[in-house]
């Protein structure tokens, strides 16, 4: 308990100097748990990947449509069980700036397939029967203060014109890595007035979502699928929903090495703000150190009171950038959560930081303890401060 106690005085012997030793290791601890934070929300939609559906898509790039025609014979395919179909719209909302997430999907299937996708039963039958209703998640309506009946109007890029709708139906996720930002309606609605419009671009959907009845069967049924239109003129791609998902990261894979790499850097920073520190601990306790092996203080006793002062300061820092972890993890969650639903500081972050700090904290003592213990205790003596 002494030595404790000795070890938590030397600490705040500088008082000043401890403190802000403490509130750098916190600020990089935080930034460190904040950048770990933004990668795994990077990755939420692959970790929402179920394992038994799998996405089929044009094979030379998902910007080329497929025909619809293909829904009937891919259902034929041994280990098919369901699908569905989807296209991406592309509209705008008011002013560009107001990105969202816009799907014509077959309804029914959809919601089958996606059963993460929950909507009130009344409120889905609404939507059921009418043709220009749409289904938004709960961001959006949060975002723009959306109710159910609001008529919308979105101006389309991809299929022009004004395209009218009513909200019948608000989605939420049942687990906080789905995408709560979607507007998805009836691709019926969509296609009508293609075939009226544009009829060569009718019957063409983005991608078709198959759900298997074996996960571990997902590479053959996927070259079943394939091989079906091998030299058509719509050839398809078969993966699993998560190599779907992966496809669209690995556009951001550049930002994302980076950010490693910076997070990284953090964990540098803090070892020499702390190393720093440590180091003119040794230089000042020369004589001190010297002093107390002459009062028969062996080795093992020198190392452990600098060894513990260490991991107290890294620790104590580690604590404090958990608490400004959370803070700060917590605001920046709610701004962002229409661009990354999934952005949550997660146990793991924060049991990552502190040992981090605490790794730190032991590797930064190793300076001091080595040149305690290697001067003279003459030459230690000798020293005035």
């Amino acid at each position: 308990m002494k030595v404790l106690k000795l070890i938590w005085k030397n600490a705040g012997r500088h008082k000043l100097r401890s403190v802000l030793t403490v509130l750098g290791l916190a600020l990089a601890v935080m930034a460190f748990g904040l950048i770990r934070t933004f990668i795994d929300a990077w990755y939420a939609g692959a970790r929402a990947a179920a394992p038994d559906r799998l996405v089929t898509r044009h094979a030379v790039s998902i910007i080329f449509t497929l025909p619809i025609a293909y829904r009937e014979q891919i259902l034929q395919v041994p280990g098919v069980k369901d699908i569905t179909y989807g296209t991406w719209f592309g509209g705008i909302y008011v002013d560009p700036k107001n990105f969202f997430p816009q799907f014509a999907v077959e309804p029914e299937s959809f919601f089958r397939v996606y059963p993460e996708y929950v909507v009130p039963p009344d409120q889905m039958q609404e939507f059921l029967q009418d043709r220009r209703g749409v289904i938004v998640g709960q961001s959006l309506v949060d975002r723009f203060g959306w109710k159910v009946g609001d008529p919308i109007s979105l101006i389309g890029t991809i299929y022009p014109g004004d395209w009218q709708f009513v909200i019948r139906g608000v989605y939420y996720g049942e687990n906080p890595d789905i995408d709560e930002t979607a507007f998805i309606f009836h691709f019926t609605y969509l296609d009508e007035r293609m075939r009226q419009e544009t009829p060569g671009r009718a019957g063409q959907i983005g991608w078709y979502i198959l759900r298997i009845d074996d996960p571990s069967r997902s590479a053959e049924i996927g070259a079943r699928v394939d091989s079906r239109y091998d030299n058509s003129w719509a050839e398809t791609k078969t993966e699993t929903e998560k190599e779907f998902a992966m496809t669209f990261i690995q556009m951001s894979e550049a930002i994302i090495i980076g950010l490693r790499i910076v997070s990284y850097l953090i964990i540098g920073v803090i070892f020499l703000v702390l190393a720093n520190t440590m180091a003119m601990t040794a230089r000042e306790r020369v004589s001190e150190n010297a002093f107390m092996r002459t009062l028969g203080f062996r080795g093992y006793h020198l190392t452990g009171l600098i060894l513990g002062e260490s991991i107290v300061i890294a620790l104590m820092g580690g604590l404090v950038g958990s608490v400004l972890l959370y803070l700060v993890g917590t605001g920046a969650g709610i701004a962002l959560s229409q661009f990354f639903p999934g952005f949550a500081v997660t146990l793991p972050t924060y049991l990552g930081s502190v040992l981090a700090a605490l790794v730190i904290g032991i590797a930064a003592s190793i300076f001091p303890v080595t040149r305690a213990l290697r001067v003279n205790i003459v030459d230690g003596l000798r020293v005035v401060d």
